[in-house]
C-alpha cells in the first residue's frame, strides 16, 4: 500500500466532486474456479484498490459525503479461516493503513444503507462486471441485478474517470516497476524463441516471469505467430523458421498497476527483407505518434497522423495506391490497422473502461466515429498531463478481410489486391510502448527501453 495519506487525500477529493450522498465501492470476492474449493487467484476491484488500497477480499468500502465519514464493512477472519490461512489482522487494524477509523461487519451494511436512504440520501454506486456484485447490490438496494448497472450514478462515474485518470508520482513509479518485468519478459523471450519451439513454452515463461517478479500478468498474454490475429489466444503453433512471433504482454507491480507492450520479432532471429520493410513501417508510425503526444491534442488526430504513416509505407511497398490522405479519410487503410492507436492505462490494463469506455475515452468533446477501424479507436479525446496512454500501431494481413474486401471491389482505388496477395500469409506486425503525457509533451516509459529497431531486435534475438 501506499502511505495511509494517500487514500485520505484521493477520497477527500472523490467528495469533493462528487457532493452529497453516499458512496457505494464494492471490494471483490473469492471465486471458484471449477469447484467451491478451488479458487481463481484474487485480484481486488481497481476503485477499491485506489481509494482503500487493501488487497483483502470480502470487503465494502463506504463513503457518506454527507456526513464526512469514510468506512468499511467487512469480517475478521475466524479461527477455522487462520487453521487453513495462517494469522490475519483484524479488519480494524487492515482499515487503519487506509486511513479509516470506523469499521463494521459486514452484515451491518444493510442496516446502514437503509437508514441512509430513510434520510433521503442519495446512493451512488458504480457500474459493475462481476454477477456476484450485482446480486449483492440486489439484496442491499432493492434493485434487480441485472438492472443495477442501469442504476448507476453518472456524476460518480465521470468523478472517478476524471480523479484516476491523471496519474501521481507514486502511481507513475508502479507503472515504472510494471515495466522492468516487461523488459525482462520481452528480452528472455526475444533471446529464448528458436523454430521448433511450441508458442507455449515461451507464453509459459512469460507467466512465469511475471508471477515471480510482481503480481503476476495485467491480461492474458498474446504470443503467436498468427499476429494477424489481434487477441490470439492460442499456443499450440509450431514456431518456424521465417516466422514472425508478435507477443502482446503485461505484468502487475505488487500493488498492481499494469504495464502493456507489445513486440513482434523473428523467430530465427533475422528479418527477411520483406519482414523488415513492412516493420519500419510500424516502427515509423509509432515513432509518429510519441512525436505528436503533447498536451491539448486530440488522441484521435495522432491515431489519423499514425494511420498516414502506415498508408504511406503501404504505398511506398506497392500494397496501396492513390492519395493517402484521401485514403485514409475513407478508411482504406483499415484494411492493414483495423484497431485503435491506443488506451489509457493504470490499475487496469484498459485504465477505467469498465466505468464506461466511451466516457473515459471521448468524454462528450466528441463523437466515436462508426467508420470500420476508426470504431475501435478506445481513446480519442485531448491529452492532459499525467495521462499514461498506449501506443501501438499496426500492419496485419488478414486472410479472410482480404478475400471479403477483394470479393466486393472494395477500395480498389486505393489498394493493389494482386501485389496484396504477395503479403496473404505475412501475418501481423505490432510494436507498442507505455507513454506519459507530460506538462509539455511526454515521456516514454520503462528505466530499460524494450529493444525495437530492426537491428536492437535483432542483436537481442542472438544473445
Amino acid at each position: 500500500m501506499f502511505d495511509s495519506s494517500v487514500y485520505v487525500e484521493r477520497r477527500k477529493v472523490l467528495k469533493e466532486k462528487v457532493k452529497n450522498g453516499v458512496l457505494l465501492i464494492p471490494g471483490n470476492d473469492l471465486a471458484p474456479m471449477n469447484y467451491p474449493a478451488n479458487e481463481y487467484p484474487f485480484r481486488q476491484d481497481s476503485c477499491f484498490l485506489y481509494y482503500f488500497g487493501l488487497d483483502t477480499e470480502g470487503m465494502f468500502g463506504v463513503i457518506d459525503i454527507d456526513e464526512d465519514t469514510d468506512m468499511i464493512f467487512g469480517n475478521d477472519f475466524t479461527i477455522d479461516d487462520m487453521i487453513w490461512m495462517g494469522p490475519q489482522p483484524p479488519v480494524a487494524e487492515m482499515a487503519k493503513r487506509a486511513g479509516i477509523s470506523k469499521t463494521f461487519p459486514k452484515k451491518e451494511l444493510a442496516e446502514f444503507i437503509n437508514s441512509a436512504k430513510s434520510k433521503g440520501k442519495k446512493i451512488h454506486i458504480l457500474p459493475q462486471y462481476r454477477f456476484d456484485k450485482m446480486i449483492e447490490l440486489e439484496k442491499l438496494l432493492g434493485i434487480k441485478s441485472f438492472e443495477i448497472n442501469q442504476n448507476t450514478s453518472l456524476d460518480f462515474v465521470k468523478a472517478v474517470i476524471e480523479q484516476r485518470s491523471i496519474k501521481s508520482e507514486e502511481e507513475i513509479a508502479e507503472i515504472e516497476k510494471a515495466l522492468e518485468i516487461s523488459y525482462v519478459m520481452n528480452t528472455t523471450a526475444m533471446q529464448m524463441t528458436k523454430p521448433g519451439m511450441k508458442e507455449r513454452e515461451v507464453y509459459g515463461k512469460l507467466n512465469g516471469i511475471a508471477n515471480s517478479m510482481g503480481a503476476g500478468i495485467s491480461f492474458p498474454v498474446i504470443c503467436s505467430v498468427h499476429g494477424e490475429t489481434l487477441h490470439n489466444h492460442h499456443y499450440e503453433n509450431m514456431m518456424n523458421d521465417g516466422d514472425l512471433l508478435l507477443i502482446d504482454s503485461g505484468a502487475e507491480s505488487l500493488l498492481h498497476y499494469a504495464s502493456d507492450t507489445t513486440r513482434t520479432f523473428p523467430v530465427n532471429g533475422k528479418f527477411t527483407e520483406k519482414q523488415k520493410e513492412i516493420y519500419n513501417v510500424v516502427l515509423a508510425s509509432h515513432m509518429k505518434a510519441i512525436e505528436m503526444m503533447t498536451p491539448g491534442i486530440r488522441y484521435k488526430e495522432v491515431h489519423l497522423a499514425a494511420s498516414k504513416v502506415i498508408a504511406s509505407g503501404l504505398k511506398d511497398a506497392g500494397i496501396m495506391k492513390g492519395d493517402m490522405d484521401d485514403a485514409v479519410s475513407k478508411g482504406a487503410h483499415a484494411l492493414f490497422f483495423p484497431h485503435g492507436l491506443g488506451h489509457m492505462m493504470g490499475l487496469d490494463v484498459h485504465d477505467l473502461e469498465g466505468l464506461g469506455e466511451n466516457l473515459v475515452g471521448y468524454s462528450g468533446e466528441l463523437d466515436r466515429s462508426e467508420q470500420f477501424g476508426l470504431d475501435a479507436l478506445r481513446m480519442g479525446k485531448q491529452l492532459k498531463p499525467g495521462y499514461v496512454i498506449t501506443d501501438e500501431p499496426g500492419i496485419y494481413f488478414i486472410p479472410q478481410l482480404i478475400d471479403m474486401w477483394k470479393s466486393e471491389n472494395k477500395f480498389s482505388e486505393f489498394i493493389n489486391y494482386d501485389k496484396l496477395e504477395e503479403y496473404r500469409d505475412f501475418g501481423g506486425i505490432r510494436i507498442e510502448d507505455d507513454i506519459l503525457v507530460t506538462g509539455n509533451g511526454n515521456k516514454v516509459l520503462g528505466k530499460k527501453p524494450i529493444p525495437k529497431t530492426v537491428e536492437d531486435v535483432e542483436n537481442e534475438c542472438n544473445k
